[in-house]
């Protein structure tokens, strides 16, 4: 535990970076600098636009704060570099960062140990259609396999929207895959150095809890307390930890997951760089656990220093 700020020594918040989910790792790195300055942590705000090497080049830092979501930040990719380069930074190491960036693979680590998430079919191209509506049915929920933000997400009730969700998620790049539509609760279980905070039941209009509902809409409903009995919480909250340890997470990180209409619990992805924006959810959780929104950014810096 860190007592005093200039323990840190000097601090790179590193944002921005050039996935889709920029504009949203802006605003989340802003947070934290701000917090970080108000601490009185020596704290140095980096808007990365290329390389991270570059944008660390010719500066002296002790430790970084990652606040870029996406490719290239929160993929194993920046963790690499750090590596590389010997600087301390914040949540999961390479191999758990690259893992979990990638929903697929999460979910292949989940089966293998033994914990429930939904049937998937990967779609490679149109001529994959008819084999995933025989494995899965409607609707299903299309997704690329390697964004966040419920970027290039969207829901399928035909074979004609189906290959719509299908067009759309292929122009980011990576996997797609088609998902069974989970009819039921969604909760999100923030962790913090292998704990679990306050859970959060949310509820949307939408159709899903998509990019609209996460940072623009009004309507979104966040419900904490989730409304669920303190055995189930706890279990809950236990099923999100195990499902972090399995793919090797540490730090911080935010788990996302429904209890269907029959009553299980089915896992859906992992997020070890959470945004921490006025709209995000690790910082409701922590509210709610008693831990302001500056203490919970000093907490994660700590998180640094394992």
């Amino acid at each position: 535990m860190v007592n005093k700020p200039e323990e840190f020594g000097r601090v790179a918040v590193m944002m921005g970076g050039s996935a889709a989910e920029r504009p949203v790792s802006l605003r989340s790195g802003a947070a934290v600098y701000d917090a970080l300055k108000r601490k009185g942590v020596d704290a140095v705000a980096i808007d990365v636009t290329g390389s991270p090497i570059d944008a660390l080049a010719g500066q002296k830092f002790d430790r970084v704060f990652n606040i870029i979501h996406g490719r290239g930040g929160e993929d194993g990719v920046l963790q690499g570099v750090l590596e590389v380069l010997g600087i301390p930074y914040t949540g999961s190491r390479v191999m758990a960062s690259a893992l979990t960036m990638d929903k697929l693979r999460t979910k292949l680590c989940w089966q293998g140990y033994g914990l429930a998430t939904p049937k998937w079919f990967l779609m490679k191209s149109e001529d994959d259609l008819d084999a995933c509506i025989e494995k899965l049915g409607f609707p299903v929920i299309v997704k690329p396999a390697q964004e966040g933000s419920s970027i290039g997400m969207s829901k399928a009730a035909n074979r004609e929207e189906l290959l719509q969700a299908l067009t759309l998620a292929a122009q980011y790049r990576c996997d797609v895959y088609a998902e069974t539509w989970v009819t039921g609760r969604e909760y999100t279980v923030a962790i913090l150095n292998g704990r679990p905070l306050p859970i959060i039941r949310l509820e949307t209009p939408n159709a899903f809890y998509d990019y609209e509902a996460k940072y623009q809409a009004t309507t979104t409903q966040y419900h904490c307390p989730c409304g669920l009995d303190e055995d189930q919480e706890r279990e809950l909250g236990n099923l999100a930890v195990k499902a972090g340890e399995v793919v090797g997470i540490k730090g911080w990180a935010r788990v996302d997951v429904f209890i269907d209409a029959d009553g299980q619990y089915q896992l859906i992805e992992i997020n070890t760089v959470p945004g921490m924006t006025d709209h995000s959810l690790v910082p409701m959780a922590a509210k709610q656990a008693g831990i302001d929104f500056d203490e919970l950014v000093w907490r994660v810096l700590e998180t640094s220093l394992g």
